[in-house]
């Protein structure tokens, strides 16, 4: 899907920031898409953006309406959708990340019927998808593979995009989650494909390019994961990776919602070097990117020092100390796809 910038956020009445955990990742990322926000009564969150109403925002030039917020189920509460049924009439778009289809509540879908406006569910693709056929294709791509979920995939292939393009590299992010689909405004949310498809999507998400060009995809749960494997390594495959980094989170000691406990760093290099060879032989680690949130600044360094000795590769916390020797190292690695 494509949705069209600037967005204006709209966060219903959402109790804390947590609930609005979309649209602060956009916001992190994308802040010069975002015009402003809309609050009902009682919202906890705040993007730091300027209130403004519907027809405020369309001023500012919006062509998007967001509803960028979890909930349990992902439902679309009924009080929210004169809102968005405005925000339509208005002339906007709407995108949705909740699992309620936008189409399906009757006066969301009457209101973009008679406008002609585009509604977006993120969480659900029209696109048909082909199997993975796991033929190499030209052009370079990276993906991002993590000892769990949630430890920060999204968030080091995007300070990738910033810092290999600041060095000089073609480089682009390909989203494979729902906040990822709205800050790049294209994408597949890849969990929501049938299993059959996904290395296949993956395929349609980052097609052949020119030879040094690099596609940054956006990694999902972890191969070590008994939940979401699957999902990582129809990804691995379809993303057919030259180079990958190991995202990880230190202070967990089992994966999110079950009791297995977290595999090590290396056997993460392992896996998925003996998996991605399957679609390229030449699939190499180049980088950890550690979220150190949880630790001071000595011991994030002192940690990051010590992986970095252990696995000889460049090991930072993309968000508190960047990505650079990570860049400087594909640089190494990959001296053609340097323009300067």
């Amino acid at each position: 899907m494509q949705i069209a910038t600037p967005y204006l956020m709209f966060l219903g009445d959402v109790p804390d920031r947590l609930a609005a955990k979309t649209a602060y990742g956009i916001v992190d990322w994308r802040p010069d898409w975002c015009v402003g926000q809309v609050r009902l009564p009682g919202c906890a969150a705040d993007l730091g953006l300027p209130d403004l109403t519907i027809a405020q925002g369309v001023e500012k030039g919006a062509r998007t309406l967001i509803v960028g917020v979890v909930n349990a189920g992902g439902v679309l509460p009924d009080h929210w959708i004169a809102t968005i049924v405005a925000a339509i009439e208005a002339g906007l778009d709407v995108a949705s990340g909740l699992h309620t289809r936008l189409g399906a509540v009757p006066a969301i879908a009457e209101a973009a019927g008679r406008t002609g406006r585009q509604l977006h569910d993120v969480r659900h693709s029209d696109q048909r998808f082909d199997t993975g056929k796991g033929t190499k294709r030209p052009g370079r791509r990276l993906l991002t593979v993590g000892t769990d979920c949630s430890v920060g995939k999204k968030y080091t292939v995007l300070a990738l995009e910033t810092g290999m393009r600041a060095h000089g590299f073609d480089a682009d992010f390909r989203a494979t989650g729902q906040t990822g689909v709205f800050i790049s405004g294209r994408g597949v949310a890849i969990d929501a494909v049938v299993a059959d498809f996904i290395s296949g999507a993956v395929e349609w998400i980052s097609p052949a390019a020119a030879p040094e060009h690099w596609d940054l995809i956006e990694g999902q749960g972890s191969l070590f994961h008994p939940s979401f494997a699957g999902v990582s390594l129809g990804l691995l495959h379809g993303a057919q990776p030259d180079a990958f980094v190991i995202c990880h989170e230190p202070t967990r000691t089992t994966m999110r919602g079950v009791q297995h406990p977290l595999p090590s760093i290396q056997e993460v290099i392992d896996l998925t070097v003996r998996c991605g060879r399957l679609t390229n032989p030449e699939i190499r680690p180049v980088g950890i990117a550690v979220n150190t949130q949880a630790l001071a600044e000595d011991e994030a360094r002192a940690l990051l020092a010590r992986l970095a000795a252990e696995h000889d590769l460049p090991a930072t916390d993309p968000v508190r100390f960047g990505v650079e020797a990570i860049v400087e190292r594909l640089a190494a690695l990959y001296p053609a796809g340097v323009s300067r």
